[in-house]
């Protein structure tokens, strides 16, 4: 297997979608992982269990994407040292984050474990789910380790320009999540905590799975136990790229959370309608999403090779690639939403309820097209600021304020208040393009 992609030479679009595609399937196998354990919640449990366990997936997906935020800083780093040829550096990267995201596992685990109560609390949990939900955070959050683990191999490799090792690891934790699934919760009866045992497991055997393959790899450059140590400098840069893109996505799913408590005080069949909604999500936003984290590859790279001409140019590819996809999603999702839904409950009024908050998504999948490349150009660009910024701007001076505009005017309607996700969107997209033109300015002064 081809370890290290070289993304600064010859053609532009061909490569990019070589890249995307394993990253693609990847994140729908991601997806799938967790949608699985709400289907079969969904077929062999109640509402308030497939309420508690969306909920639960909700903010522990929170604390996954915080980390993998975090890891896009290793991603962005090892990238750019790629471009300028100094592949002798990546062993020392790579054991020096290794030490850092183990301590960044620990810390989080006990938080969590000691906060769950709180999480509850804040989302508003329909009180029919809160303990299902509670026993569902507790055991996903003590296998905590499992999940930055998880993240952190991925983001190791794509920083590598390896998509195709994070595709092998999803897949493994996918196969046995499946079976975990159906062993826990419908042999053993054991409802939203089984699914957690499932997840946790599943996650714990993909990593020691991985890590046998990545031990006969050859890799290009020396990685060796001694380099699995701390090291001040290097951990800086990691976090200092990494953690304005962990903020951000901490952030703006606290910005959900608001959505998700103001659905869930509209009662347990809304609460598990928004919860199948937010799934499927997961397998429309799979496009801009794949482009996004594929982007910050190519143009991480492309930023140490001082070719920034050739990052704008996969900007475009990415943006074009992605909304050609994208008109079919939102068609399906707005028109035969509730045929998806379909899929994770049997019962009417949380299927038709899904579907309203789908409706929004939908919508939002044509305008993430541009934004989510957009996001993806930037921090390869190492502007995580940036980034952040504009993220905590749609957040919280657009999508939340907006909510609560929407609820108050129509309070049962879960159509109008999804469509605050698009207009927030469209706000950062009028900010990323105001931007480029400050940071292409930047690149001409820097000769990039």
């Amino acid at each position: 297997m081809k370890t290290v992609s070289d993304f600064t030479e010859g053609s532009i679009l061909g490569p990019l979608l070589k890249f995307a595609f394993p990253i693609l399937f990847a994140m729908l196998l991601q997806t799938m992982y967790g949608a699985v354990d709400l289907i079969i919640i969904g077929q062999f449990c109640d509402a308030a269990a497939v309420s508690a366990v969306s909920n639960g997936s909700h903010i522990m997906m929170t604390i996954s994407n915080v980390i993998t935020g975090i890891s896009l800083g290793m991603t962005i780093l090892l990238g750019q040292r790629i471009g300028e040829k100094k592949l002798e550096e990546a062993g020392k990267i790579i054991g020096s984050g290794i030490v850092l995201f183990f301590i960044i596992a620990m810390i989080t685990s006990v938080l969590m474990i000691f906060t769950t109560t709180s999480w509850i609390s804040v989302l508003k949990v329909p009180v029919e789910a809160v303990a299902y939900c509670k026993s569902y955070m507790i055991i996903c959050s003590a296998g905590i380790l499992f999940i930055v683990s998880y993240n952190l191999l991925g983001a190791i490799f794509r920083g590598l320009g390896n998509s195709r090792l994070p595709l092998i690891i999803v897949a493994i934790a996918s196969v046995f999540n499946v079976f975990g699934d159906l062993f826990f919760v419908a042999v053993l009866k054991m409802g939203s905590a089984g699914a957690a045992i499932a997840t946790v497991l599943a996650q714990a055997l993909s990593v020691i799975i991985s890590l046998f393959i990545i031990v006969r790899m050859d890799l290009p450059f020396t990685f060796n136990l001694k380099m699995i140590k701390f090291n001040s400098s290097l951990n800086a840069r990691i976090l200092k790229l990494g953690t304005p893109v962990a903020f951000q996505d901490l952030l703006v799913s606290i910005s959900f959370f608001f959505l998700n408590a103001i659905v869930n005080s509209m009662g347990v069949v809304a609460s598990a309608g928004i919860g199948i909604a937010e799934k499927l999500c997961g397998f429309i936003m799979l496009v801009p999403s794949s482009f996004s984290q594929s982007m910050s590859s190519v143009v991480a790279q492309n930023y140490g090779a001082k070719k920034m001409g050739r990052a704008v140019k996969a900007l475009i590819c990415g943006i074009g690639s992605s909304l050609i996809v994208a008109v079919f999603i939102a068609w399906l999702g707005f028109f035969h939403g509730d045929l998806l839904c379909e899929m994770f409950s049997k019962e009417n009024d949380v299927v038709f309820a899904g579907w309203q908050y789908l409706k929004g998504y939908s919508i939002d999948v044509l305008f993430t097209s541009f934004l989510f490349c957009f996001i993806g150009f930037y921090n390869g660009a190492g502007k995580t600021k940036f980034v952040m910024l504009q993220g905590i701007f749609g957040a919280f001076c657009i999508r939340v304020p907006l909510s609560f505009v929407i609820n108050h005017f129509y309070p049962d309607s879960i159509f109008y208040l999804s469509l605050a996700t698009p207009s927030s969107t469209v706000m950062q997209i009028i900010i990323c393009f105001i931007y480029l033109k400050i940071f292409w300015n930047d690149v001409k002064q820097n000769k990039l």
